[in-house]
């Protein structure tokens, strides 16, 4: 059976016989940043994570001094210090944000450090990457080793010449090296079976036809359509035939795109929409990265959330990133864009619950 494609029909999200504890997240860079902040605030619920291109949690603010007005500082954080620093040393602090994940954790904002001691973590920088540069997924590693996780569990790859992208296999991807959208690139594996083998020890073979359905729910009673969410309408999830039909215990893997890489994503200009010029990509971060195969095969649900950019009235994020440096912040200068009660992670940790997780 063909997977079902139809994003006109919409349905609501829906309940499956999930393994609790089993559920696992990954994500390219805004969503690898986000994947870590999900996991420490939800790390009871997790067993794993892939992070692809992404900074430890809460590096936006690592230097407060950067600018008078809090969110300032944040944004210039976030840009020179968690994705271009000019050397290491100039880079995020592994040690420092350690100890204030540890902090954020007596304060009752996130989960137990000790969780995330079994987890597995899978860690991949491109070498050519010019966007979030490879000092700074380094630190990555080095802060879950402080936080105790077990070193063994922890997969670290340097060594592939890729650019700013999730690698596939696919003919049709941008070249192994561009650092440019749709953030796709062409190598000679699948990055995601990657990762979910490191998560999942001893997985089938990926499906060669996929048999279960692509569904498009409604995203938006997750977050109760507050616009401060700068999430879309919809979201999507591949659920397995055996999990569907049969009721098989399935597991559930969390996709996090980056930015510009949402369903939605559309350019700004002069704080419009230029919907004229939509990029043409579409849901390719949905239905062409591997996930689905392997997830069809392994009895997985995968969700993919979607975030939307919008730029103006105090939201500033035109590229549709997932916020890891606070603009949905009421209070920038006490910013919860990384706690349980943050509005994209609370919208985030609902749908997995919904789904049984």
């Amino acid at each position: 059976m063909a997977s079902d494609t139809d994003n006109s029909r919409i349905v609501q999200l829906g309940t499956y016989n999930v393994k609790k504890g089993e559920s696992s997240v990954s994500g390219l860079s805004s969503g690898a940043f986000m994947t870590v902040q999900l996991h420490l605030a939800h790390s009871s619920s997790f067993s794993g994570v892939g992070v692809v291109a992404g900074g430890p949690f809460r590096c936006a603010e690592s230097f407060r001094g950067a600018a008078p007005l809090a969110a300032d500082a944040y944004v210039q954080s976030a840009e020179f210090i968690c994705m271009s620093p000019l050397t290491a040393q100039t880079g995020p602090n592994a040690g420092h944000l350690a100890q204030l994940a540890r902090e954020t954790a007596q304060a009752g904002k996130i989960d137990e450090i000790a969780n995330l001691a079994d987890d597995r973590v899978y860690l991949f920088t491109g070498s050519r990457d010019t966007v979030v540069y490879s000092d700074v997924v380094r630190c990555t590693q080095q802060f879950y080793e402080r936080l105790g996780v077990i070193p063994r569990n922890i997969k670290f790859v340097d060594t592939v010449p890729a650019g700013h992208s999730i690698i596939t296999d696919n003919p049709e991807d941008s070249l192994l090296g561009v650092n440019q959208p749709p953030y796709i690139n062409q190598g000679d594996f699948m990055q995601s079976h990657e990762i979910l083998k490191h998560i999942y020890a001893g997985l089938n073979a990926p499906s060669k036809y996929l048999n279960g359905r692509l569904i498009r729910f409604d995203q938006s009673e997750f977050f109760d359509g507050n616009e401060r969410a700068s999430m879309s309408d919809f979201g999507y999830a591949y659920v397995p035939r055996a999990v569907e039909e049969e009721k098989k215990p399935a597991r559930v893997h969390i996709v996090l795109h980056g930015c510009k890489q949402g369903y939605g994503y559309v350019n700004y200009v002069y704080g419009q929409a230029d919907v004229a010029n939509q990029a043409p990509y579409g849901n390719r971060y949905i239905t062409t990265t591997g996930y689905n195969e392997m997830a069809d095969s392994n009895d997985i649900i995968v969700l993919y959330p979607q975030a939307k950019g919008a730029d103006g009235g105090g939201l500033q994020n035109p590229d549709g990133c997932w916020d890891w440096w606070g603009y949905t912040s009421l209070d920038p200068e006490q910013p919860d864009y990384y706690s349980r009660d943050a509005i994209q992670i609370k919208a985030l940790y609902r749908m997995l619950s919904r789904l049984g997780g």
